[in-house]
């Protein structure tokens, strides 16, 4: 993923499916207190029924966004990744982002011995990185750009090569954290995921997704400079 002024470059991240018969979409892979109130902690739902409840509700529509968002077919989705607040040891700050790619877990630490926990698709064998960055930039329904060597690989894209606007087919969905080391953008980011079966996989070429709630959750209390820690897998 490459940025240029306003416009974000996504190499390879999944296009919801309503593009799959334009564009490969594998080819394209390149909480807080409200955790507590609505799936409880660390697994403390008494019941499979409350947790399907709380996560439809979590996960509904959300029909005031620029592009409405519809509701996340949670039946794709592993109760597992669903967001929770959990118990999560950590000598890093309240508000750091700790990414734990070989789980498929992104936590936001909230101190006190506690984070909120997002169920995550990840890099792809080959692909996976670790260390740490920071978000040097935040982006809303960011402009998606195919790089060169993408339109090398599959000529079909050359008619984004001027950008894809913002919008539900966007790879880069409703909120985007691009990824930066030492001033430099490292082409990674945290971005919004339409396609709710990928959640729990590795499928990209290095970037990390959440489903949109999540990552509109996340993005809203994450400010520019914030920590992000990926683990080793």
């Amino acid at each position: 993923m490459i940025m240029d002024g306003g416009n974000a470059h996504a190499g390879e991240i999944a296009l919801p499916g309503r593009r799959r018969r334009l564009l490969d979409r594998r080819s394209f892979l390149v909480g807080s207190a409200a955790g507590l109130s609505a799936l409880g902690l660390a697994g403390c739902a008494t019941s499979d029924g409350l947790i399907l409840a709380e996560a439809a509700r979590v996960y509904g529509p959300m029909p005031d966004e620029k592009f409405p968002i519809p509701a996340v077919d949670i039946s794709k989705v592993d109760p597992k990744f669903y967001r929770r607040t959990v118990r999560y040891e950590t000598k890093e700050p309240p508000g750091t982002i700790v990414v734990d790619p070989g789980n498929f877990y992104v936590y936001r630490i909230e101190g006190d011995g506690a984070a909120t926990r997002y169920g995550a698709n990840v890099g792809r064998d080959g692909f996976l990185w670790s260390g740490d960055a920071y978000v040097g930039r935040k982006s809303e329904w960011a402009t998606w750009t195919p790089p060169k060597e993408m339109i090398r690989r599959q000529p079909e894209a050359a008619k984004y090569a001027r950008g894809m606007p913002g919008g539900l087919d966007n790879p880069l969905g409703a909120r985007t954290l691009h990824l930066y080391q030492n001033g430099a953008y490292t082409l990674y980011t945290i971005y919004a995921s339409s396609e709710p079966e990928t959640i729990g996989s590795g499928i990209t070429s290095g970037c990390v997704g959440l489903l949109s709630q999540d990552m509109i959750h996340l993005y809203a209390r994450t400010p520019v400079k914030t920590k992000v820690v990926v683990l080793p897998t």
